[in-house]
């Protein structure tokens, strides 16, 4: 365990931002899956809609800086490609 003033707040710290980005990052699996389920269903236009959620809500978690810029467009690409594949 920390002795150091500075050295406790940072783990203080730490876990409050730990649950924050857990938090954010479940909530993007959850759009990605939502997207993923109406694709498995056949509902395009279902798709469509969970999919300008679900590259929002990445967009929101890029910006809070959980995810590289890199890693939310290959994910936001992904889904569209697999969106756009349907038929």
């Amino acid at each position: 365990m920390a002795n150091i003033k500075s050295a406790k707040k940072r783990i203080l710290v730490n876990r409050t931002k730990a649950a924050r980005n857990k938090a954010i990052k479940s909530g993007v699996k959850t759009a990605i899956k939502k997207v993923n389920a109406a694709i498995a269903a056949n509902d395009k236009a279902a798709a469509q809609q969970e999919l300008i959620a679900a590259t929002s809500t990445i967009g929101k978690a890029t910006s809070k800086g959980v995810y590289h810029k890199n890693t939310a467009s290959r994910k936001v690409s992904r889904l569209a490609h697999a969106v756009n594949k349907m038929a």
